[in-house]
C-alpha cells in the first residue's frame, strides 16, 4: 500500500479519535449543564456527531486493514492490475489516454488516476496488451484498446535500478 495513503488514513483516524475522546465529551458536558436535554439542540448535535465519528472510525479502520493485506506477490506481472499505468486508445474519442490504477482514496479522474473499483478500472483490470475493454458509462459504451501496460512490478524495478 502506498505510504502516503496509509499516512492520510492514519491522520484522519487520529483526528477523529481525538475528537471522540476529548472534544465531543466536553461539548456534551457543556450542553448537559444547560439543562433540559429534550429541547437542547447543542446536546443532540453533539450526540449525532458522536455517532457519525464512531461510524467513520469503523470505516477507516476497516479500510486500513484491507489495504494492509495488499500483497505485491499477488499482483500479476503481465496484465493490468493495481498500480499499473495503462496507455489505451479510446476508439469513440479517437485519442490515446493514460490511466493509472489506484486505490479509491487516491483516485482523481482529472489526473488519470482511476480507482480499481470504478467502471473504467474494473474494465481494465486483468486485460493484456492488444485486448479491448468495453466500458459502459452514463454517456454510452467506450472501447478502450490496451496499447501499453507498465505494472507496479515494472515501476518498483525501475526505481530500484535508479538507486
Amino acid at each position: 500500500m502506498p505510504d502516503h495513503i496509509k499516512k492520510q488514513l492514519q491522520a484522519e483516524i487520529h483526528q477523529l479519535e481525538h475528537e471522540l475522546a476529548h472534544e465531543l465529551p466536553a461539548e456534551i458536558k457543556k450542553a448537559v449543564a444547560l439543562g433540559d436535554l429534550s429541547e437542547n439542540a447543542e446536546y443532540h448535535m453533539a450526540k449525532q456527531r458522536q455517532v457519525f465519528v464512531n461510524a467513520r472510525l469503523g470505516q477507516l479502520k476497516k479500510r486500513m486493514a484491507e489495504l494492509s493485506l495488499v500483497n505485491l506477490a499477488n499482483i500479476p506481472r503481465d496484465r493490468a492490475a493495481f498500480g499499473s499505468t495503462i496507455v489505451v486508445y479510446d476508439t469513440s474519442k479517437d485519442e490515446e489516454i493514460v490511466y493509472r490504477l489506484v486505490t479509491s482514496e487516491e483516485s482523481d479522474v482529472t489526473k488519470g488516476l482511476i480507482s480499481t473499483t470504478s467502471p473504467i478500472g474494473r474494465g481494465l483490470v486483468g486485460k493484456q496488451v492488444g485486448e479491448t475493454a468495453t466500458i459502459v458509462t452514463p454517456n454510452g459504451k467506450r472501447d478502450l484498446e490496451i496499447l501499453k501496460i507498465t505494472t507496479i512490478h515494472d515501476e518498483v524495478g525501475e526505481s530500484e535500478e535508479e538507486k
